[in-house]
């Protein structure tokens, strides 16, 4: 069995090859599926905004300032700053009694290559409502406004703001507080270093718990698939593709996670050496593995045209000619005492 990775082929050769560890569980935490090292720590960036989420709505924050379904999709965003992206961020803040100079994160280049061109073209200022995380951003100065706590530092770790979000975080993941390593993420706020296992569970939780904040969030992000990613993302046109089965989202340095609601399955990888290109068809791979045995819908949803152009992307020199391709190679090792079957 080959080992799970992406590669990178000019001409006729492969030049460049790109290890992934990925897994596969169930809410139980019982393993389906697994490659590499499905116990590899790393830090879970933008991938854990669902869960950085959830005390928006189950401390009531998100009923108080009637945030609706678009609102939480977009504080589980990694956006492409389109313009629906940024007036939804903008009417969040004002929602909750801030504006734009309250938010802690800083500007960058939208992840859009069109949008990221066009700011260029215009000559425009990009400002902190600009950043991908901006929802999320939005939705933290909401919940330390709801509970009164001050809304200065609230992306620090030693806010209130981190501190509630890393109980939901352990609580999700079954990592204790002290196991899950903490940084600063690219937007200033916390992120968490936990095992790729850690990581499958929180998503196989989320996707088969009935508590009400839980079915909130993952409901808002399969409404709401443009505003998770944006026109032309993976993460978005996922989603879109197969509505109801699946909600997934990324995280920088080759991180994408995703939860199956109809089978209660939560998946997590990592492209070990970080490389972003790599991410969305390294999931590909892994979800269509598990989809071949799991479910005949998603599988042909995954099949789909939109989807299909995410599995295999060309590259490109600077006269836009295509010079080779990025493609999944290798399996999942599944466990041999799995019971899922095959749904339609």
């Amino acid at each position: 069995m080959l080992q799970l990775r992406v590669e990178s082929v000019r001409g006729d050769r492969v030049e460049s090859v790109h290890p992934v560890s990925a897994v596969v569980v169930d809410a139980r935490g019982t393993p389906l599926a697994s490659a590499g090292d499905q116990d590899l720590v790393t830090f879970w960036r933008s991938a854990a905004k669902p869960f950085q989420a959830l005390p928006l709505v189950a401390d009531g924050a998100a009923d108080h300032y009637g945030f609706g379904a678009d609102a939480l999709a977009l504080a589980c965003a990694s956006h492409s700053s389109e313009p629906g992206h940024l007036a939804l961020a903008a009417s969040m803040l004002a929602g909750a009694g801030h504006t734009e100079a309250d938010l802690a994160c800083g500007p960058h280049v939208p992840l859009s290559p069109d949008v990221a061109a066009l700011v260029v073209r215009e000559g425009r200022t990009l400002t902190p409502l600009w950043s991908n995380c901006s929802g999320k951003h939005a939705g933290m100065l909401a919940l330390a406004s709801h509970h009164g706590w001050p809304t200065a530092g609230y992306e620090r770790a030693s806010h209130r703001v981190q501190e509630r979000i890393l109980v939901e975080v352990s609580r999700w993941t079954g990592t204790p507080h002290d196991a899950v390593g903490r940084a600063v993420d690219g937007c200033t706020a916390v992120c968490f270093a936990l095992p790729l296992s850690a990581m499958a569970l929180g998503y196989a939780r989320l996707a088969a718990s009935e508590d009400r904040s839980a079915v909130r969030i993952r409901e808002a992000m399969m409404a709401h698939p443009y505003l998770v990613g944006g026109t032309g993302r993976p993460c978005t046109d996922v989603m879109a593709a197969a509505p109801g089965m699946l909600f997934a989202k990324i995280g920088a340095e080759g991180v994408y996670c995703a939860g199956i609601p109809g089978a209660g399955l939560g998946v997590a990888l990592k492209v070990e050496d970080g490389d972003m290109r790599c991410a969305p068809i390294a999931l590909l791979s892994v979800l269509q593995q598990v989809a071949a045995r799991i479910s005949r819908g998603l599988a042909a949803a995954l099949e789909s045209p939109e989807v299909a152009r995410h599995a295999e992307v060309i590259i490109r020199n600077t006269r836009d000619e295509a010079t080779g391709y990025l493609r999944a190679r290798g399996s999942l090792r599944f466990a041999t005492t799995s019971a899922a079957t095959v749904r339609t």
